[in-house]
């Protein structure tokens, strides 16, 4: 049997770079399945985009449709579909996304420091997250944008190896220091280049990115983790979600632990309730 001429034509969409690529059924897919949204979902989203896919179409309006179809079925599969976006609406201060980060690897049993001032040997710096764990000491860089289409570059890499340099040396002329593994790390929202990678690999730089390494990725992690930001929240308008970062307010995970914190929103209990729903269903799917 042929297939219908309109299937077989390549529609050629517009990604946030501004460079077009064919439109990829199979990459929305994976992108529906990344949310782990019923397979019966994915397909009825699949096929209402492709219905009303046009030749021009931006990368971004098929998010927009895809997340709204998805909210519309579920909503916890919603959340994590929006988590690109979501960090985006951290900023614009770098400073929720290191929170983010930093629990990341507390999660992972290190100790962290956010935002702290550590002396090198020629300069103090600010360092976004230190983490220790055992004789591991790591200085943290989180490279955090909020506006699609940006990548990583390999000067962001270049920066983070001279800055480690000054403050290794200063770290090992500390007595309690001095044996531990020191390590720097690249941790950003977006994705890396090519030359950010393999430099990241040839000085001995940790990199994690947006979908990098693969299948261990910076999305992979918070999803495995559980501490999705509360911009990925659909029961709060944004204006709520403001207020809460406003307040320090940064995880889904704080709210779990202390339901109090919702309260200065005045919302009524049904709303509550609504809200700690979905965070369970964003952060502990079933």
């Amino acid at each position: 049997m042929k297939k219908n001429a309109a299937t077989q034509k390549e529609i050629l969409i517009v990604k946030a770079s501004g460079e077009t690529e064919p439109f990829s059924s199979a990459k929305l897919r994976r992108s529906l399945e990344r949310s782990k949204a019923s397979s019966s979902a994915i397909e009825k989203i699949q096929h209402i985009i492709q219905k009303e896919l046009v030749p021009g179409m931006k990368t971004s309006d098929i998010y927009r449709r895809a997340f709204s179809l998805l909210r519309k079925y579920e909503r916890g599969s919603a959340g994590r579909y929006s988590l690109n976006y979501a960090i985006m609406e951290l900023g614009p201060s770098g400073y929720p996304f290191e929170k983010l980060v930093g629990e990341l690897f507390a999660l992972e049993g290190f100790s962290t420091e956010v935002g702290k001032v550590v002396s090198g040997y020629c300069v103090n710096h600010e360092i976004d997250v230190i983490a220790q764990k055992d004789n591991q000491h790591l200085m943290v860089e989180c490279k955090f944008h909020n506006q699609p289409g940006i990548k990583t570059d390999v000067k962001v890499a270049l920066y983070i190896e001279a800055r480690f340099q000054d403050v290794e040396k200063a770290w090992k002329q500390n007595a309690s220091h001095a044996q531990k593994f020191h390590e720097a790390w690249l941790v950003t929202n977006t994705k890396l280049t090519t030359d950010a990678i393999s430099y990241a690999r040839c000085i001995g730089i940790k990199a994690i990115g947006w979908s990098y390494p693969a299948k261990d990725g910076l999305e992979v992690r918070i999803d495995r983790a559980g501490i999705h930001p509360i911009t990925c929240l659909t029961t709060l308008s944004r204006f709520q979600k403001q207020q809460l970062l406003e307040e320090g307010i940064v995880l889904c995970k704080e709210i779990m632990d202390n339901k109090d914190k919702l309260s200065f929103l005045g919302l009524g209990e049904s709303k509550t309730s609504t809200v700690i729903d979905e965070i369970n269903q964003l952060c502990f799917p079933k």
